[in-house]
C-alpha cells in the first residue's frame, strides 16, 4: 500500500500543475491534455494504466473527503467555517442560503470527470490492442475509472439536477463551451451504465485499501436508484421539466433493494468488529471507548464495512486527512474546531435500558443555577448522559468528558471538556488538568465531537491517515430498509438490519410499535440515519431528497427555529420569516454564473433566475 500512496502523491502534483488546477479556477473543463505524456507513448502496460488511474483517484478525492461539512446544512451539526479542502472552499454550510455558493465544487467535479475520462478513453484504446493476459486487468482499470466518473456525476445531479454530460477527454475548452444541460434522466442512465460496467469488471475484493470492488459498485448503483425513487416519489419541482412518476419510483425502489440485498448477502461483509458494541468506560473517563469510535480511526482502514473510501497518506505525503484539524480544538495540535454537534443531537441518543428516548435534557447555566450540575436531566449534569446509546460517548463529548491532547506530535495527557471554561486549570478527583481549549465564538452548543478525533499522537492536525468512507455497509443496511419499506412496508430482514446497527450502540431490539407500519418504521430508519451517520455529510442530502426541509424548520413565513446551547441561550435562528423562494433555492443549487457567462446554452435553475 505504501507504493500506492506514493504513486497517488506524484500523480496528484503532476496533474494538479498541468491539468487539474486550471480547471478548478478558470473554465469548466479548461484542461489542456497537450501537456500530458502522449498516451501512445505512455499506455504500454497494465501498470501504466493503473498509474494513470491513481491520478483519477487523486483528482476525485478532494471532492468527497470533507463531506462532513455538508452536515452543517442539517439541524444537528454546526460548521462554522472551513479550514481548506479545495472543492469545498467558498461554500456556505448553514441550514439555509447555501446553494448559491458551490461554484468551486462544480468545477472540481468536472475536473474529476475529465481525469476519469482520460483513463477510460486511453484504457479502451489499450484494450483494443491488448494481449489476452492484459484484458482483465485493463477492464478492471476502466471499471474503476467508470465508477469514479459515475460517483462524480451522481454528486452533480444530486445538487444541480440537469448537467452537461461529457464522456470524452476534453482537449480544448471550445469543445464544451456550447454544451447544453443534459436532462437528468439521461445522465442517470449513463451513471447506471458506468456503475453496471464497474460491477461486472471489478474484483469481489479490492486489490488494495482505497481501491474499488464489486460491492462498491453495487452499493452505489443501489444508492443512485434509491435517490431516483425519492425524486419520483416526493417530487423535485425546482428542477424544470422533471415530472415525478409513481411507477418509476416503485421500480427504482425495487431495483435499489435488490442491489443492496446483494451487497448485504453475497460477499461475506460484516459491520466493523462484528457489529458488537465493545466496552465502554465510566462517565468522565475514556481509557475504554466503544467499537463505533474506532470505526472512524485508522484501525478501520482495511475493514470490510468501508465499502469505498479515499486513502490518506499521513505525515510526509502531502495527502493527510484533516479530521483532527476540523473536529478538534487548540488542545489537539492547535486544531480549529470547524465542525461541532449542535445541542439538539444529544436528545436523539436513546437509552440502553429501554431502547426509547430519555426525558429531554434541561438546559441550565451553572453560573446562575447552583444546582445545575446535579439537577435531574440537566444538560450540564454529567449523570444525565448515563445509560445512553454507546455511540453517544463514541461520537460527542459533554461537560467533564475527556480526550487525549496533543502538542508537537506528542501526548499532553487527558484534556477535560467543560463548556465555557476554556484552557483553564481544573481539579478532578484531586488531579489538576487543563481544560479543552476553545472560546465562545468557536464553540456555542455545549458539545464537541469525539468522532473522527484520533486518540493517538504522532500525526499533525492535517496529516491523518484515515481512509475516509464515502460508502459504508451500515448505510447500505439503512438504505435497504428504506427501499423495501417504501414499497412493501416493514420487512423482517430490514428490521433485523436496523437491530444490527442498534446493537453496536448496545441498544435493545426495536419494539413492535416502532415498525407497526411503513410510517413509523420510516421514523425508526431516519432515527438510525441521524445517529449512525452524524458528521458524515448525509443529512443534508436526505432532507432534500425527502422534501423534509419544511418538516424540520417550519413552513415559509413561520417564526423559524432557534438553536440553543446547554445553558439555554438562544444561539442561532434559522428560517425566520423565510420566503418560499429561499426554500426553493435550498432544494436545488445555482449553476455557476461564470460558467453561464462562457456558455450561452447553459440554462439556470428556475429558483435562481
Amino acid at each position: 500500500m505504501k507504493s500506492l500512496i506514493i504513486k497517488i502523491g506524484f500523480i496528484s502534483v503532476w496533474t494538479g500543475i498541468l491539468i487539474f488546477s486550471g480547471s478548478c479556477t478558470k473554465d469548466l473543463l479548461d484542461q489542456e491534455h497537450t501537456t500530458e505524456v502522449n498516451a501512445s507513448n505512455f499506455w504500454k502496460t497494465e501498470a501504466d494504466a493503473t498509474y494513470a488511474l491513481m491520478g483519477a483517484y487523486s483528482a476525485v478525492r478532494p471532492c468527497f473527503d470533507r463531506d462532513y461539512y455538508f452536515d452543517g446544512q442539517g439541524e444537528y451539526v454546526r460548521t462554522r467555517s472551513i479550514s481548506g479542502g479545495d472543492a469545498y472552499q467558498g461554500a456556505s454550510w448553514n441550514p439555509t442560503g447555501y446553494a448559491g455558493s458551490f461554484d468551486n465544487m462544480y468545477r472540481y467535479l468536472y475536473g474529476g470527470v475529465n481525469r476519469a475520462n482520460y483513463v477510460i478513453e486511453n484504457g479502451q484504446k489499450a484494450l483494443a490492442v491488448a494481449t489476452p493476459s492484459s484484458v482483465e486487468g485493463l477492464e478492471r482499470v476502466i471499471g474503476e475509472a467508470r465508477l469514479l466518473r459515475g460517483i462524480v456525476y451522481f454528486r452533480l445531479i444530486t445538487m444541480w439536477g440537469d448537467v452537461p454530460y461529457i464522456s470524452k477527454v476534453v482537449l480544448d475548452n471550445s469543445e464544451v463551451s456550447t454544451l447544453a444541460r443534459t436532462p437528468i434522466a439521461q445522465v442517470k442512465d449513463s451513471i447506471m451504465a458506468d456503475f453496471t460496467y464497474a460491477f461486472e469488471k471489478l474484483p469481489v475484493k479490492a486489490s488494495a485499501i482505497g481501491r474499488a470492488s464489486k460491492p462498491s459498485a453495487l452499493a452505489f448503483r443501489g444508492k443512485l436508484q434509491l435517490y431516483w425513487a425519492s425524486w419520483n416519489r416526493f417530487g423535485w419541482p425546482e428542477l424544470a421539466g422533471f415530472v415525478p412518476d409513481a411507477a418509476a419510483a416503485t421500480a427504482a425502489y425495487t431495483a435499489a433493494a435488490a442491489d443492496f440485498k446483494s451487497v448485504i448477502s453475497d460477499y461475506g461483509l460484516a459491520l466493523f468488529r462484528g457489529g458488537e458494541p465493545g466496552n465502554i468506560d465510566a462517565l468522565g473517563k475514556a481509557d475504554i471507548l466503544p467499537n463505533y469510535y474506532y470505526l472512524f480511526t485508522s484501525a478501520a482502514n482495511a475493514d470490510s464495512e468501508i465499502l469505498m473510501g479515499f486513502t490518506h497518506g499521513g505525515t510526509g505525503t502531502g495527502q493527510g486527512e484533516a479530521m483532527l484539524l476540523d473536529f478538534a480544538n487548540r488542545s489537539h495540535e492547535s486544531s480549529q474546531l470547524r465542525v461541532m454537534p449542535r445541542y439538539e443531537i444529544a436528545d436523539r441518543y436513546q437509552l440502553i435500558t429501554t431502547g426509547d428516548f430519555a426525558n429531554k435534557l434541561i438546559p441550565l447555566n451553572p453560573g446562575t443555577t447552583p444546582s445545575a450540575r446535579t439537577t435531574l436531566n440537566s444538560a450540564v449534569n454529567p449523570a444525565s448522559y448515563a445509560n445512553r446509546d454507546y455511540r453517544m460517548k463514541a461520537s460527542i463529548m459533554w461537560d467533564f468528558e475527556v480526550s487525549i491532547g496533543f502538542s508537537g506530535l506528542k501526548s499532553t495527557g487527558w484534556v477535560p471538556y467543560v463548556y465555557q471554561i476554556w484552557t483553564q486549570p481544573i481539579v478532578i478527583n484531586g488531579v489538576t488538568y487543563t481544560t479543552y481549549g476553545s472560546d465562545n465564538t468557536t464553540n456555542n452548543s455545549g458539545y464537541v465531537f469525539r468522532k473522527f478525533v484520533r486518540n493517538t499522537p504522532g500525526l499533525a492536525r492535517n496529516d491523518g491517515d484515515y481512509t475516509y468512507p464515502i460508502m459504508r455497509l451500515a448505510d447500505v443496511y439503512l438504505m435497504y430498509a428504506e427501499a423495501t419499506n417504501a414499497t412493501i412496508g416493514p420487512q423482517a430482514d430490514a428490521i433485523n438490519l436496523l437491530n444490527k446497527i442498534r446493537r453496536r450502540g448496545n441498544l435493545p431490539a426495536l419494539k413492535a410499535d416502532k415498525y407497526a407500519n411503513s410510517i413509523v418504521f420510516f421514523n425508526a430508519i431516519e432515527q438510525e440515519r441521524i445517529i449512525e451517520l452524524v458528521g458524515e455529510g448525509q443529512r443534508s442530502f436526505d432532507l432534500r431528497r425527502w422534501r423534509a426541509i419544511e418538516r424540520v424548520w417550519g413552513a415559509p413565513g413561520s417564526a423559524g427555529v432557534w438553536r440553543i446551547d446547554t445553558y439555554g441561550v438562544n444561539k442561532q435562528r434559522f428560517f425566520q420569516n423565510t420566503i418560499e423562494r429561499e426554500y426553493q433555492q435550498d432544494y436545488i443549487f445555482r449553476i455557476p454564473p461564470g460558467e453561464r457567462d462562457r456558455n450561452p446554452n447553459l440554462t439556470q435553475n428556475t429558483p435562481w433566475l
